[in-house]
């Protein structure tokens, strides 16, 4: 079937105007000041990446298959948490819950998550700090790391699957094998483990046997609150990578520079998402002019 366009109207030429300048401009969507966020699930099983506060992250929570990435945009001045969540089980409502990571009964977070939970944590300033944290103790194997930043960009997080070697009496079982570790303080609640009152500064509050461990199978991420001269992070002008149950030897992928770009890979491929709405528009558009 062959289609004819008849002759534009005033109407026609003010959309046709509107979405070439939509097109030229749709490489600089992004403000200067917003942070690109690809959140990966490397993992062989589904999680819930878990967002606070979450207004442009999906809400603060969704299903993330194994192997699936989700690209998000900060804000400017954003400072917040990512954690992943298992085992879970929602309704079509969103009410529902998880083994580990849950916050409440909501597949959308609007609060901190429960203990055991690994815990990315971002401050979006002019100078952007972030770290993994284990201080709340370890359910999935999760990495930060920034992507075409300036100055120490370091990737922060922990590859390793601490679970594997959790003490026993730390160990959170499911179905007969440890589905996270929890932290000494969130086991024991002691000051010492918690460091707080004698324990609350950094003189006095020191690793311990169990923060020792988690520092081992986790060089770059907190293992107990003052762990801050290897845990803590710091880049500007970058976007980041968030990746469970990454390997340093798989390929992963991240948006930066309205590309997504492959390490390992010279494939670049432009970002979909910008590409896919710029089609919806000019289809919807032309249908309307035809």
């Amino acid at each position: 079937m062959i289609m004819t366009m008849g002759p534009l109207t005033s109407t026609s030429m003010h959309v046709i105007f509107f979405l070439w300048t939509l097109l030229l401009f749709s490489g600089n969507i992004l403000s200067d000041g917003a942070r690109v966020f690809t959140i990966i699930n490397d993992c062989d099983e589904t999680i819930w990446p878990a967002i606070t506060p979450g207004e442009s992250f999906g809400g603060g929570g969704y299903r993330l298959r194994a192997k699936e990435s989700r690209v998000h945009t900060a804000p400017v001045g954003w400072s917040g948490r990512i954690w992943g969540r298992t085992n879970c089980k929602f309704d079509t409502n969103g009410n529902g819950t998880c083994l580990t990571g849950r916050c409440g009964s909501s597949l959308q977070c609007s609060a901190s998550g429960e203990t055991p939970a690994t815990l990315a944590e971002f401050t979006l300033t002019t100078l952007n700090f972030y770290d993994v944290s284990l201080v709340d103790g370890f359910n999935l194997p999760m990495s930060v790391r920034p992507v075409n930043g300036k100055g120490n960009c370091s990737v922060a997080g922990c590859v390793g699957d601490l679970r594997k070697n959790c003490p026993k009496e730390l160990s959170v079982k499911a179905g007969g094998k440890v589905a996270a570790c929890r932290s000494a303080c969130d086991v024991f609640n002691t000051d010492e483990y918690c460091c707080r009152g004698n324990y609350g500064n950094s003189a006095t509050c020191k690793p311990t046997y169990y923060s020792k461990k988690f520092k081992d199978a986790c060089p770059t991420s907190y293992s107990y609150a003052y762990d801050d001269p290897t845990s803590i992070f710091t880049c500007s002008e970058a976007d980041y990578t968030i990746t469970f149950c990454g390997s340093k030897n798989r390929t992963q992928c991240s948006y930066y520079n309205n590309k997504l770009h492959c390490s390992g890979s010279t494939m670049v491929f432009m970002k979909n998402f910008t590409w896919s709405l710029m089609m919806v528009l000019v289809v919807v558009c032309l249908s309307i002019l035809l």
